[in-house]
């Protein structure tokens, strides 16, 4: 059987702490399990996974991340929201906190960029639900417009259905 989908990300940074407030503060993530000082695993709201995140805290004095820059390795990790709404709350949540860093029509998806406090780059998107889809969708790169995919969409429009969340019987 193949792959069905990703379970946890493990990410390391220099204070778990520091890691840990922000992921609950800018994504509402909560702590299943700490490690004051080493390591933490955090659980997104919405998930059944017994943790999505963990954290490994490997001091100050660790360098950046150069990965795509001078390494291979990791680029973004990108969660889904269920809501226009909840993708604009969070926009406000990480433009508050300087950590917005860009935000992209993908045509199938509208995509917040940001940066956790090491810098790590993240994704925050809602999925264009498989009924709307036009047949002639394209993927493609565009400045997001928020305001206008909310008088599109809707606010309150569940994301990912028929895409990344099953279609009910």
């Amino acid at each position: 059987m193949p792959v069905q989908r990703l379970n946890h990300a493990v990410l390391y940074v220099r204070d778990v702490a520091r890691s840990v407030a922000f992921y609950r503060e800018a994504l509402g993530f909560r702590v299943k399990v700490e490690m004051p000082g080493r390591a933490a695993f955090l659980q997104a709201e919405g998930s059944s996974n017994d943790h999505d995140l963990g954290l490994f805290a490997i001091g100050s004095a660790a360098g950046a991340s150069q990965a795509g820059q001078a390494t291979v390795g990791l680029y973004h990790l990108a969660w889904e929201v269920d809501t226009l709404a909840e993708l604009d709350r969070i926009a406000g949540v990480l433009r508050e906190r300087g950590s917005l860093v860009g935000a992209s029509d993908h045509g199938t998806t509208k995509a917040l960029y940001a940066h956790d406090p090491d810098g790590l780059e993240f994704e925050v998107s809602w999925l264009v639900p498989a009924e709307l889809l036009p047949a002639d969708v394209e993927i493609t790169t565009r400045p997001l417009d928020l305001a206008a995919e909310i008088e599109r969409y809707g606010a309150q429009t569940q994301g990912g259905i028929g895409v990344s969340v099953p279609v009910a019987p």
